[in-house]
């Protein structure tokens, strides 16, 4: 495949700005108690008030890189702020965690029962503070990620909501999410000492969570990172794997590791080899690494997020390690996906098809359509395409 990255730039650009952007300054953004209304339809209808506290992080996040990333526009930063005040005078509870859900105008719902709620809230500060100075806020970030690294290595810890993990496992959702978090803090922050601890997380995800002899990557493992029995111990997500190693590489982008990239690109190659779905196409959003009945709730569903995060993943991979596998998934990809997901006439994609491709209501997970996997993916693909020739 010979892409015009001119072209392509122009393309993902244009479904950020021309299409995403109008479709959540129209239905999603709650002027009135702050924060964003996620709870929501396909097509902008609101649902229900209740805000969880990751989406609110999240839309903080994505306001502040649009700002940041693609256009110096004041309304981007109003709206980062507008999640962001929301954020702070609803999203903690007495010991500083952030908790899990509110009601609309920020009265506490269920408290802090999921440790990504803590982990968007640093991603979203630190994303913030590059776009306005702010040292109590970048403080706070900082604190909040201390106590992150503190909790998950308790016996005890399995503040993993929405999805409870039984006593006794890890999983891999943690070290993952803390290998990106963390490695984004550090750039904000400059910090070292961060550094280090991004490549720890990293390390986990690759050496401990990374089942290379199967070339799959697991879900859950004990405490002592053993792996587990089926079906629980042989459940692999291969969006989050993807998602997963594009953290890697921002990781060896950082580091300028070579061996790091190639390890991680061929990551992405073997769960996209294994989660291709090759009657329908698409990727699925659970398999079994043994070839079981998946472990994962709706795993033959093909939601809007796995497809988002391999298409940034695969032109990452391609540009890091210049592999040509790369741009042949890509390709692969970027035609099914933008043939399902893409709806016109709002300008957003939708979040969840059958496993023939159809749309479908049904739940999956949590009832929210978020402001981050997609736009954040079109952020991302139009920065790198700009760095390619």
């Amino acid at each position: 495949m010979t892409l015009d990255f001119n072209l392509l730039r122009r393309q993902y650009r244009s479904l950020l700005v021309d299409g995403w952007v109008p479709f959540w300054f129209r239905h999603g953004i709650d002027w009135e108690h702050g924060g964003v209304l996620s709870s929501m339809s396909e097509d902008g209808k609101v649902l229900s008030g209740d805000k969880y506290i990751w989406s609110q992080a999240r839309s903080v996040w994505t306001f502040s890189a649009l700002y940041n990333r693609v256009e110096r526009r004041p309304e981007f930063l109003e709206a980062a702020e507008n999640s962001l005040r929301f954020l702070l005078a609803h999203g903690r509870d007495e010991q500083g965690r952030w908790v899990y859900r509110t009601d609309r105008a920020g009265k506490v719902l269920e408290g802090a029962t999921s440790i990504y709620s803590d982990c968007f809230a640093v991603y979203g500060l630190s994303e913030y503070c590059r776009a306005v100075e702010n040292p109590r806020l970048l403080q706070l970030a900082l604190d909040t990620h201390a106590s992150i690294l503190e909790r998950v290595e308790r016996p005890e810890f399995r503040e993993t909501a929405p999805y409870v993990i039984p006593e006794g496992r890890r999983i891999h959702a943690v070290p993952m999410i803390l290998t990106e978090v963390t490695n984004e803090l550090a750039l904000t922050t400059g910090l070292p000492g961060l550094e280090a601890v991004a490549d720890r997380c990293a390390d986990q995800v690759m050496n401990r969570f990374l089942w290379a002899e199967r070339g799959l990557l697991l879900e859950y493992l004990d405490r002592d990172y053993h792996r587990l029995p089926p079906p629980e111990g042989t459940a692999v997500v291969p969006g989050h794997a993807i998602e997963s190693m594009w953290f890697v590489l921002h990781v060896a982008r950082r580091r300028a590791d070579l061996v790091l990239a190639r390890r991680a690109a061929q990551a992405i190659r073997w769960h996209l080899e294994a989660g291709w779905d090759p009657d329908y196409g698409g990727i699925f959003l659970g398999i079994d690494a043994e070839g079981r009945a998946p472990f994962v709730p709706n795993a033959e569903k093909k939601l809007w997020w796995p497809h988002t995060e391999a298409l940034y993943a695969l032109l990452l991979a391609w540009h890091l390690t210049g592999e040509r596998w790369c741009m042949d998934w890509y390709e692969k990809v970027h035609e099914w996906s933008f043939a399902h997901f893409p709806m016109p006439e709002c300008g957003e994609w939708r979040q969840r098809l059958t496993r023939a491709g159809e749309p479908t209501t049904e739940l999956v997970a949590l009832p929210v359509k978020d402001p981050f996997h997609l736009p954040r993916a079109a952020m991302l693909i139009t920065q790198l395409l700009g760095q390619c020739r």
